[in-house]
């Protein structure tokens, strides 16, 4: 029977091959996976290790459990899986804007960047302009023809 080893703590430089390497005393090993960001590729600190004989795997988690590897005490137990119904600790809050920024507003309706409601009232940049100048014309016109 074969055993998943959670290992944690892992340096940000180690690969896959080096993780496989570390382990590679303690029999034959199935699936050795280092997670990464998905969309960086950089990994995350932790992996995964399959070894396939039960008494080699607590050789491995015994003997590597707080082992330094690059500077780093690594974390080596047994992998238990993830359970979606186990409460998790709550996010941390950042004061109580609830929201990065604050109320700074965002690319809204004062002139570029504000976030006021005066100026333009939530119009764009332009076509507050543009009325405007509309205005201004029809106000010519109006002059004009007074004449």
């Amino acid at each position: 029977m074969s055993k998943r080893l959670f290992v944690g703590n892992l340096p940000f430089s180690l690969t896959q091959d080096k993780l496989k390497e570390l382990f590679s005393g303690y029999g034959s090993l199935g699936e050795t996976v280092v997670v990464t960001n998905k969309f960086s590729g950089r990994s995350k600190g932790f992996g995964f290790v399959t070894v396939e004989d039960d008494s080699e795997a607590e050789k491995a988690i015994s003997e590597m459990d707080g082992k330094e590897i690059e500077g780093r005490k690594i974390t080596v137990n047994e992998a238990r899986p993830f359970d979606p119904d186990k409460p998790r600790p709550p996010r941390r809050e950042f004061g109580s804007r609830g929201r990065f920024g604050g109320d700074r507003g965002g690319f809204g309706s004062r002139g570029r960047f504000g976030g006021s409601n005066d100026g333009n009232r939530g119009r764009g940049r332009f076509e507050g302009r543009r009325e405007r100048n509309s205005e201004e014309k029809s106000d010519e016109d109006n002059f004009e023809s007074e004449e």
